[in-house]
């Protein structure tokens, strides 16, 4: 009796389908993603065995390299408009919208009240060459001194975000002096939590922190 040959069916797959979402995932995700805005300084911070994880929104970041210059950034553009609207308010800075939009785009401010208006008006390499040679805003510890120009951005900032985390990144070969002004004016305000932010290094053994990670059973608390 003849063998009854059942029909190979065709191994093949079309894959133009996959291909084209593949693509299209690819292209969503370079538009979509945003950028982290380039630093003015390079800090290299100190190290500590500290993980808290810091939030991804909401963050007032007070910057000091090792020349002791504080940059101020905060990370919404929304509220970096509400903020340069609050501070032109107060301080009598004569903006034009133009140049309050590009604050509200920009990454990060090193420079007194009175070079604002200028440095703002500038292209991005007139405005790169005055952040590398940015004196820093202007700070002291009381906020009642008309030198702590610092003290105007944090109030503003806070007006227009109470939800404001405030992080200072400290050069670890910065003097005491400015990151103790710094905190003095959050004093001022009543401000007595912020964080700094430090690399993380490994617990010393035998230290007290180690002990308590072992009875965590190897887990930071």
């Amino acid at each position: 009796m003849p063998h009854v040959k059942i029909p190979r069916k065709s191994t093949h797959i079309d894959m133009t389908a996959m291909c084209d979402v593949a693509f299209l995932l690819l292209t969503f995700f370079m538009l979509a993603t945003k950028f982290k805005p380039e630093e003015p300084v390079v800090v290299k911070t100190p190290s500590s065995i500290s993980d808290i994880q810091l939030p991804d929104v909401d963050i007032m970041l007070l910057t000091v390299d090792q020349k002791g210059r504080i940059f101020f950034s905060i990370d919404n553009k929304v509220k970096r408009m509400a903020l340069i609207e609050d501070l032109a308010y107060n301080v009598g800075l004569k903006l034009t919208p133009a140049e309050k939009n590009e604050f509200a785009i920009d990454a990060s401010e090193g420079i007194p009240f009175s070079q604002l208006p200028t440095y703002l008006s500038s292209g991005p390499e007139q405005r790169k060459a005055m952040e590398t040679n940015a004196p820093g805003i202007p700070v002291d510890t009381s906020v009642s001194s008309t030198n702590n120009e610092l003290a105007q951005w944090i109030k503003s900032a806070r007006n227009t975000n109470p939800k404001l985390r405030i992080c200072i990144k400290a050069d670890g070969d910065a003097s005491y002096p400015s990151v103790h002004k710094i905190i003095k004016t959050l004093e001022g305000w009543k401000i007595f939590k912020f964080n700094l932010i430090t690399n993380l290094k490994g617990v010393p053994a035998g230290t007290a922190a180690a002990d308590d990670i072992a009875k965590n059973g190897g887990k930071r608390l």
